[in-house]
């Protein structure tokens, strides 16, 4: 009597597609894995785990971005080479001494396989780390394999374009800080516009649609980083990051809502929600929401907070609201209270947001509207571009 075969997933991420279908895209080679312990499978298996299981000795190496390839240091932390502790192969840090790939690194590598959760937002460092890959493979004439997965907010594009006099690790690339393209897509966008003259092949997902939805089948939500604890969060990353910069904002950082909060000793959060909710901006609800600050300078402290509840993920602006945050914040409680504050980076905040525009036009007291619709030009660049690099 047969075996009755297991149902086919209705989704599938990358890794799947890669490892089902064109075999021969690895057969033979030996390879390295661009990962974390977030990329997962329908199983909840890693990337690097069915990698092994599939290639044995041909997985030569292992690459870490930041959070490091456990995915264990905190934001900003640099994160160091080592082996690892069951397979004997380097674990290359690309978050410490070096942030690119040297030829040593790559050494005896034919394909690179790159698997990231990642969240579709510019200043996440993941596509800065993605960006350094294919350019460092490129050099060594080895092949590029990414393997996609899903983003939070595949079809929000939002935000500002960034300006070249701002690239950095946390603006690698000419996008606006929403890019709306999932792993797989941002480097096919980075070889088609950054002229990377690397041999790139994707491995796409399967039974995916950029409808909000992570997919069916899914078991569990790994954080890519210790801030990004929930699926949610990173919807919302990119409308509270901006405290990182002005520490009289907290973003709850530390706590299980991380990134979808932000909260002040001085902010009454009943008349701030109300305000945002005159707004009306699409997609997102504001919450009261006192919570107790989980890191310096607001460790054990309680706050006052907003609760960001993103609606409905297709109209969503994380961008749009954080600048529409920013402006009513000034305008009830006077903008000292915001930028005038031990700790406060300007530097940082430009860096975030790819120009000093935003905050210089902030401090004159341009409207948010006006803001937003200064982006449009720059978006409208974007959209013939993405449209080139999209799959599905």
């Amino acid at each position: 009597m047969s075996k009755k075969k297991p149902p086919v997933p209705s989704f599938a991420v990358g890794i799947d597609t890669l490892l089902e279908r064109p075999r021969a895209w690895l057969a033979g080679r030996r390879v390295g894995l661009l990962s974390h312990q977030a990329a997962v499978d329908a199983t909840g298996a890693t990337s690097a785990q069915r990698l092994h299981r599939e290639l044995g000795a041909k997985l030569v190496a292992l690459y870490g971005p930041e959070h490091g390839f456990l995915g264990q240091a905190g934001a900003g932390e640099a994160t160091y080479t080592r082996r690892h502790p069951d397979w004997g192969i380097p674990v290359y840090s690309l978050y410490g001494a070096c942030r690119k790939p040297t030829p040593e690194m790559l050494r005896g590598v034919e394909v690179v396989v790159c698997d990231l959760q990642d969240l579709g937002a510019r200043c996440y460092t993941y596509l800065a780390t993605l960006r350094n890959m294919l350019e460092a493979a490129a050099a060594a004439g080895v092949r590029v394999i990414v393997a996609d997965r899903p983003i939070p907010l595949p079809q929000v594009v939002d935000g500002p374009e960034l300006e070249l006099a701002h690239l950095s690790f946390v603006g690698p690339a000419q996008l606006p800080m929403a890019t709306g393209l999932t792993p797989a897509e941002s480097a096919r966008w980075l070889v088609q516009n950054a002229a990377i003259p690397v041999e790139l092949q994707v491995a796409p997902m399967q039974g995916w649609a950029r409808d909000g939805r992570r997919g069916c089948d899914w078991p569990e939500f790994i954080p890519p980083s210790p801030g990004i604890r929930t699926w949610e969060a990173g919807m919302s990353y990119l409308a509270t990051v901006h405290a990182e910069a002005l520490p009289a904002l907290d973003c709850g950082r530390g706590t299980n809502l991380a990134f979808r909060t932000l909260g002040a000793r001085w902010l009454r959060a009943e008349a701030f929600c109300a305000q945002m909710q005159r707004c009306g901006l699409a997609g997102v609800q504001f919450h009261p929401h006192r919570y107790v600050g989980g890191v310096a300078p607001y460790v054990g402290r309680e706050l006052d907070g907003v609760r960001l509840v993103v609606t409905d993920p297709t109209r969503f602006q994380p961008v749009t609201t954080a600048v529409y945050m920013l402006h009513t914040l000034m305008r009830m409680y006077g903008a000292a209270r915001v930028w005038r504050h031990a700790g406060v980076r300007p530097a940082w905040f430009d860096q975030l947001y790819g120009t000093c525009q935003v905050r210089q036009a902030l401090l004159r007291g341009v409207p948010p509207a006006e803001i937003v619709a200064s982006w449009q030009a720059g978006q409208q660049r974007y959209a013939a571009t993405r449209r080139q690099a999209l799959l599905y």
